[in-house]
């Protein structure tokens, strides 16, 4: 039977791409909050909810997901760190996938930068770039700020060892800076690359993203596989087998 998906977030644009999927995966698109729906009316009827909304509706969303004892994958950025703290802890009661990028291949290449973090010493020089669309407002992505927690925790780092670009005479790159760098351009969905480089070779790693469908077929993803799930808090790794 195809999984009944109740979509708070669906005028925006990846509710849009997963409505658009969702026939494909296996899923139909239960209700929605269109029009000013409440979503108190259909949450019983679905399977999950999927939530790609704005930060102020997540609490509200998750307080009936928690009533109701159905499972959540949630897409929404852009909390505050004391808010999210709160809210994970919220969701943790149900199970609940919560990730800032549902993409397989980026989640994948978490998982690639990690391990090379870890096995490349201090004599490999790590950088971050990513590039992304014209209108994107903020700097850097939350797929590198991901990214670059990563490489902060393999290596024992600070924030305070990030390099947001170079201006002007800024002397010899020490072993410890983590440089970071954003551009912006065109209509480029994200592109995200880490290069290790030591004297006499380098490793870069490299995702792009063509097209928004990628993050609507992993959000879908994670629905399937977050109903057969215990109440806990996951992210894409754990979908994905990572972990």
């Amino acid at each position: 039977m195809p999984l009944k998906i109740l979509l708070h977030g669906a005028r925006g644009r990846m509710g849009r791409a997963i409505a658009g999927v969702a026939g494909e995966m296996n899923a139909v698109i239960h209700a929605t909050d269109d029009a000013g729906d409440n979503p108190a009316r259909h949450v019983a009827g679905c399977d999950v909810i999927i939530d790609f909304s704005s930060p102020s509706a997540t609490g509200q969303l998750l307080e009936l997901a928690v009533a109701n004892a159905k499972p959540v994958v949630i897409g929404t950025t852009g909390h505050s760190a004391a808010e999210k703290k709160r809210l994970r802890t919220l969701a943790g009661k149900v199970p609940c996938v919560w990730a800032g990028n549902f993409s397989v291949g980026v989640n994948l290449l978490f998982a690639l930068t990690r391990r090379a973090a870890a096995v490349l010493g201090a004599d490999y020089d790590v950088e971050v770039v990513e590039m992304h669309h014209r209108f994107k407002q903020d700097a850097p992505s939350g797929t590198a700020a991901r990214l670059l927690e990563i490489i902060l925790e393999e290596r024992k780092l600070t924030a305070k060892a990030l390099r947001h670009g170079r201006s002007g005479l800024t002397g010899e790159r020490k072993s410890s800076e983590v440089g970071v760098h954003a551009l912006r351009g065109g209509d480029v969905v994200g592109e995200h690359t880490v290069l290790f480089a030591a004297l006499g070779e380098r490793l870069e790693l490299t995702h792009k993203a063509g097209d928004r469908v990628i993050f609507a077929c992993g959000a879908l993803r994670a629905a399937h596989w977050v109903v057969k799930q215990k109440p806990g808090l996951y992210d894409m790794q754990d979908v994905l087998g990572l972990t």
